[in-house]
């Protein structure tokens, strides 16, 4: 359940860390306590996950998925970052020019593009490094490729990885999104700061209405 950070580099190759490329199951090292324990009811808490975890990650979501219902979702100790994932992804080639990738963008309507090279993930661009980009080279926008080009520093994480982990390390890193990978490095969605904003939205809707 790790999460990683790709620093600044040209898409060449895969720019996905080793861990998302050669995966062990039961690598939870990174999960950490996220609040205060409650006496008041049953929750699983990390270390209780991490125990679980031990005998095979199905088992442990398994177990976690019982321990949790009837909790909201903003309040559990711990949030698989897969139930606030927008599968929905766009991909561009490393070969596409600067205003190829902003022409994709406005015809997708989104905000973030994974690069590949290669069919492998060589980074994640959003629109805002796109028009700081395109603004000051304005002249190369229709001749330079993302090739060569050094992309932003990108976060990946796993389905099961705790959401508020996440949010953390993108607050830390100032990064608006991160890409989620599945084992064998296959990109299934992308987590922003949109989604996080529509999680607690939804909560405090829910604490209107009661």
């Amino acid at each position: 359940m790790s999460i990683h950070v790709s620093e600044p580099g040209r898409p060449i190759g895969t720019r996905l860390p080793d861990a998302f490329r050669s995966r062990r199951v039961g690598d939870v090292t990174e999960l950490k306590e996220s609040s205060a324990i409650s006496t008041d009811h049953n929750e699983a808490t990390d270390a209780e996950f991490q125990q679980a975890a031990n005998s095979g990650r199905h088992r442990a979501l398994q177990e976690y998925s019982t321990a949790a219902a009837g909790e909201r979702r903003d309040e559990r100790v711990y949030l698989p970052v897969s139930e606030i994932t927008s599968p929905a992804q766009y991909s561009i080639p490393a070969t596409a020019t600067m205003s190829q990738a902003l022409a994709a963008m406005e015809d997708y309507g989104v905000h973030h593009l994974v690069v590949l090279s290669d069919d492998n993930v060589a980074g994640l661009i959003d629109l805002r490094w796109l028009l700081n980009w395109v603004n000051e080279h304005r002249a190369e926008a229709d001749t330079q490729r993302l090739l060569h080009i050094e992309l932003p520093a990108f976060l990946t994480a796993f389905p099961e990885t705790d959401a508020h982990q996440l949010a953390r390390l993108m607050l830390a890193h100032r990064l608006n999104a991160a890409l989620v990978v599945a084992p064998g490095g296959k990109p299934v969605g992308i987590v922003t700061s949109t989604d996080y904003l529509k999680l607690y939205a939804s909560a405090s809707r829910h604490e209107g209405a009661v």
